[in-house]
């Protein structure tokens, strides 16, 4: 673009007015032509018209062309669009993976072969709030990870056609696509601080003895995690009470449950002849229950809440008319860790290997390298 320096006398009436310089686009040339006004550059013929007309014309069209001469002026670049990367964990974890998974999905019975790690990373995913502390998630990883282990060594899953399911039979897993869908924009940050929390801790497992751990965990307890022989029936030695305060500000850590008198008398085989009033009960080392009498019958804890779909086995019970009322601390069996409890420890400035070792007591951090497996050799 260039300037052209006009040089014009403005008359009215035969009025002499002052002599103006005004720096001018070619266009605004144009414009004044097609209005009919006569224009001489470096000359000395003076163009007759209204001042006010030609003021507010050049007026209105310098305003109009200051955003377009500011953009010229200070930009250097075009501007882009800064686009994020999309998070691929299938390319972001499968070189740390030296073992393939095989889970066959309940919906479709389909089988999926996925590197370990990006199995980790899928349970993580599945199993834990993304919004837990990047420590917590670790202590998750930690846990997923000697559970896969655990259960190939367990099962001799040299056999490429053993699989594992996807639910909570064994750890619940959700594929890329289906945590995009359960997310959806929330998926990118969500799965960039998972696959952080796996690719920190990769190939690490949880082991007692120089063997992997069965590492259950669960979702809050009372105040108390469980003895393993309290719930199942073998006692394991890391899977013992410990204390866990944090769980009591989890969302999950109260709740009741309302049921008519019929339905409890007609899922237990009983006949209640009179309303319950504190039952007797025994108790675990955690206070949860261990038996319940009702109608004359002793039922555990364990039969009870899985009877009635219950949170927890600590319970009180209370009739109130033709229902039975349960009030539950806690969500979950309650045995191995807490995952409100870790991330509350978490929140205390404590690590991974603090939580692992706190709710899975006496076990060392080791590494798949060291389990002497040919399955599990690195490639």
């Amino acid at each position: 673009m260039f300037l052209r320096k006009i040089i014009f006398q403005l008359k009215n009436n035969e009025s002499m007015y002052s002599y103006s310089t005004i720096y001018i686009d070619y266009i605004v040339i144009n414009f004044f032509r097609l209005e009919g006004f006569t224009i001489r550059l470096n000359s000395k013929k003076h163009m007759i018209m209204k001042p006010i007309v030609v003021l507010s014309t050049l007026i209105t069209m310098i305003v109009l062309s200051l955003p377009t001469i500011i953009i010229l002026l200070f930009s250097k670049e075009p501007i882009e669009e800064s686009v994020s990367e999309p998070i691929n964990m299938e390319e972001n974890l499968e070189a740390e993976s030296a073992v393939m998974v095989n889970v066959e999905r309940s919906a479709t019975s389909e089988v999926e072969s996925i590197p370990l790690e990006q199995y980790v990373a899928s349970v993580v995913a599945s199993e834990m709030p993304a919004d837990f502390e990047l420590e917590a998630l670790k202590a998750q990883a930690l846990a997923a990870r000697t559970y896969i282990v655990q259960y190939l060594l367990a099962t001799g899953s040299v056999d490429p056609e053993q699989t594992i399911t996807d639910t909570v039979q064994h750890q619940v897993y959700r594929n890329d696509v289906e945590l995009k869908e359960l997310w959806g924009s929330d998926y990118h940050w969500k799965m960039e601080k998972i696959t952080e929390a796996v690719r920190t801790t990769a190939g690490q497992i949880l082991t007692y003895d120089q063997s992997p751990i069965t590492p259950v965990f669960f979702s809050t307890s009372n105040g108390k995690t469980e003895n393993a022989e309290d719930y199942w029936e073998n006692a394991l030695p890391y899977l013992v009470s410990v204390d866990s305060p944090w769980d009591l500000e989890s969302p999950k850590y109260l709740d009741q449950k309302s049921i008519p008198t019929a339905e409890l008398e007609q899922e237990l085989g009983i006949n209640l002849t009179e309303p319950i009033n504190e039952p007797p009960m025994t108790y675990t080392d955690s206070h949860r229950v261990q038996t319940v009498e009702l109608g004359g019958h002793t039922f555990t804890g364990r039969e009870v809440r899985e009877t009635f779909d219950l949170q927890s086995t600590d319970f009180e019970i209370e009739q109130k008319n033709d229902h039975i009322i349960f009030t539950t601390r806690g969500f979950g069996h309650g045995v191995g860790m807490s995952q409100y409890g870790a991330n509350g420890m978490a929140q205390e400035g404590k690590s991974y290997q603090d939580i692992v070792t706190h709710y899975y007591r006496g076990v060392e951090i080791s590494t798949i390298d060291e389990i002497n497996s040919p399955y599990l050799a690195k490639k």
